[in-house]
């Protein structure tokens, strides 16, 4: 089976698991016939059930009927600390941090299993976890505005939202001693994921290539929140892969979290990751969470949030 075949493949399961998830909300608020739930099961095993998914509630599942059903589900109250429903719809991650009393309240509320209403899928979040067990969702996941630093740039962009802080952070380490710092490589669509794995897989083959590069689709690139990095000096740019002995990688491993960022695949974690370790791979996930991570003492993001090891694809 293909790559995108698999891929394809597992988005079937997920879109099939939600539609019968949706069929079964429906039959427990008494709303529908155990008939009329049997003719849904037999639309979602066709696959015509994407209007269910694509609505998310029962009275979706009620349109797919051939009779009219009125449905009536009680309303709920919100899981505590989970009361912030307008800051989760407008995507709004201050909100969502202020619901929890902060970035330390809102992680423990993760860890314990407290806060489903803060989704670690949802690529608009700064968040969200990206790894060879967790795709984007879409696949094709592209952000809505990216920008270049206005400085201190060789090549690329970031989301929008992130350049100032990465500017900030860049000045930081120039103004701290320890020379200048660029964005070699920020936002890569996900096409351009496909240009970038398939040149691996042809120089290393497969194997190496999974260890150093992302399958389309499953790149922090593709978020707009990744930024690998080079030292530079008055004599030009050096290479990423000299990246990690330098004044500057070194200064990263103390600071970057200060504005947001962390070294999202450090040394000796291979085995959670699935990546060799890349010191010049910067990663934003927002600074009150960098500062919780920083202050833990972790070193990946499946630790942090409690998440299972994504050492290879399944």
């Amino acid at each position: 089976m293909s790559y995108a075949q698999r891929v394809s493949a597992r988005h079937r399961v997920v879109l099939l698991r939600r539609a019968r998830r949706v069929a079964l909300v429906a039959l427990a608020a008494g709303a529908l016939l155990a008939s009329e739930v049997s003719l849904i099961n037999q639309l979602v095993s066709r696959g015509e059930a994407a209007e269910v998914v694509r609505s998310g509630g029962p009275e979706a599942a009620a349109a797919l009927l051939p009779v009219p059903v009125i449905v009536q589900v009680e309303a709920t109250e919100p899981p505590e600390g989970c009361g912030a429903d307008g800051a989760l719809r407008a995507k709004d991650p201050a909100a969502l941090l202020d619901a929890f009393g902060g970035a330390k309240g809102m992680h423990a509320a993760i860890l314990a299993g407290d806060a489903p209403c803060v989704p670690l899928d949802d690529p608009a979040l700064p968040w969200v976890v990206v790894n060879k067990q967790r795709p984007l969702d879409p696949i094709r996941y592209a952000p809505g505005v990216l920008a270049v630093p206005p400085s201190h740039v060789v090549e690329g962009s970031l989301r929008a939202d992130v350049v100032e802080s990465f500017e900030k952070l860049v000045a930081a380490a120039r103004d701290e001693g320890s020379g200048r710092l660029a964005l070699f490589s920020g936002y890569r669509s996900y096409d351009d994921q496909v240009s970038t794995y398939d040149s691996q897989v042809g120089a290393r083959g497969q194997e190496d290539a999974d260890a150093l590069s992302a399958h389309p689709g499953f790149s922090e690139h593709q978020l707009g929140l990744a930024a690998d990095v080079v030292a530079c000096s008055d004599a030009g740019c050096g290479t990423i892969y000299e990246f990690g002995a330098t004044p500057q990688g070194r200064w990263l491993v103390e600071n970057s979290w200060r504005y947001g960022w962390i070294i999202r695949y450090e040394s000796g974690h291979t085995p959670t990751t699935g990546y060799e370790p890349e010191p010049w791979h910067l990663r934003y996930i927002g600074p009150e969470l960098a500062e919780v991570y920083h202050e833990g003492g972790h070193h990946t993001l499946e630790e942090f949030f409690g998440l299972p090891a994504a050492p290879a694809y399944e």
